[in-house]
């Protein structure tokens, strides 16, 4: 008997089915498998350039690394200054030093280089904080577009009539001054700086300069005595007409623990005293006035006050070491004064503020070195808090 490998003896090999297909109905056509888009190669994009940039006569006498993070805005100083170590930055093709002064007509390259995620993220927010709410939102801690009356504009610098009770630039508690609103209001301006400062209390001229060259050359003026800012300062007391100059050291301390521990203060101290700045101060006698129904028992003098010497809280302080503080201080003066001026008594306005206003300045034109003069008057709340005691005055009663 013969047998057959692979096969078992009396079995027979069953066959193998084909698989199964499912029918598909004549009246369902098939659908062609989708065709795929045919692949499309994208161009590499192209590196970052370098940039030059020209420098103008408003940015001559600048410092190299202030030039950069101006213009590199958001930049982080770290890679501004890596960026000038490793020889990126050169000023007409040659390397330079963080402290090199560029000057008008320098070529200067920049290279390419990313902003910071944070300040891409604020300027974003920004952008949409504008579009939803306005320039004059204040939203998120974004400074309020606003305008402040003008006393001169030029291309060159703006002067306005600050009131009271704003902050010349934010910093100290403040989110936000003068110089950030005026620049919401502004966003076609390049520059806005400020030329110098006013306390947050204090009314009247403020300088903004609109080119850095002005800035330089109005900051000058100021630090070399050469402008003439009078104010107007209503102190408790009579003042002697024969006390004109006032010429003492001050220094500026931080209150010890407790109330406003922290804040910046400052004193009167010996004109030898190591840390003491001399501070001079001319005071002339505008108006004298009687005691008022507030505070029978105390008279009142209106000052013109000119400072030689722009020390922080200067007038408040000399003024008040001379036992004359200024009406409405909170930081020098009478307190219990203070209070009672602010009640109206017998039809009288009250003070709710402090009586100290930039009356006058004096300066030169940064560009044609004219003399400029600014005046401005008191304001209205001022005006008010005298207008009724003008009749009782006990000396010259000339309308401030």
């Amino acid at each position: 008997m013969k047998h057959i490998i692979g096969v078992a003896a009396g079995k027979a090999r069953r066959p193998v089915k084909a698989p199964v297909r499912p029918l598909v109905a004549a009246s369902q056509p098939r659908h062609p498998a989708p065709s795929r888009p045919p692949v499309q190669e994208v161009a590499a994009p192209a590196p970052p350039q370098a940039t030059l940039v020209t420098v103008d006569e408003d940015y001559a006498g600048q410092r190299l690394d202030n030039f950069l993070i101006r213009h590199l805005k958001g930049v982080p100083k770290t890679h501004v200054y890596r960026i000038i170590r490793s020889g990126e930055v050169r000023i007409n093709k040659g390397r330079a030093q963080a402290d090199t002064r560029v000057e008008a007509g320098d070529i200067v390259r920049l290279p390419p280089v990313r902003t910071s995620e944070r300040a891409d993220q604020k300027a974003q927010a920004m952008a949409e904080e504008v579009a939803r709410h306005g320039a004059s939102s204040t939203v998120g801690g974004y400074a309020p577009s606003r305008e402040f009356p003008v006393l001169f504009e030029d291309d060159f610098l703006l002067a306005i009539d600050k009131p009271a009770g704003v902050a010349v630039h934010g910093g100290s508690g403040v989110s936000f001054g003068v110089i950030e609103q005026l620049r919401m209001a502004r966003p076609e301006a390049d520059f806005l700086e400020l030329v110098h400062r006013l306390d947050r209390e204090t009314s009247g001229i403020l300088l903004i300069a609109k080119r850095r060259m002005a800035l330089k050359l109005l900051q000058e003026q100021f630090r070399e005595r050469e402008t003439d800012k009078v104010y107007l300062a209503l102190v408790s007391g009579n003042w002697p007409a024969n006390h004109r100059v006032i010429d003492k050291a001050l220094h500026k301390y931080l209150l010890p623990g407790g109330v406003g521990e922290g804040e910046r203060r400052v004193k009167v101290v010996a004109n030898d005293h190591p840390d003491g700045m001399r501070s001079v101060t001319l005071v002339k006698v505008k108006s004298a006035f009687a005691a008022v129904p507030a505070a029978p028992d105390t008279p009142f003098t209106l000052l013109e006050v000119t400072i030689k010497t722009g020390r922080t809280h200067q007038i408040r302080v000399h003024l008040a070491n001379e036992g004359h503080p200024i009406a409405g201080d909170d930081k020098y003066g009478d307190f219990e004064l203070n209070k009672s001026l602010q009640k109206s008594v017998a039809g009288g306005v009250p003070l709710k503020r402090m009586f100290l206003h930039a009356w006058s300045l004096k300066f030169n034109h940064p560009k044609t070195r004219k003399t400029i003069h600014l005046e401005t008057p008191l304001p209205d709340e001022l005006q008010q808090f005298l207008s009724v005691r003008l009749q009782g005055s006990a000396g010259p009663a000339a309308q401030p």
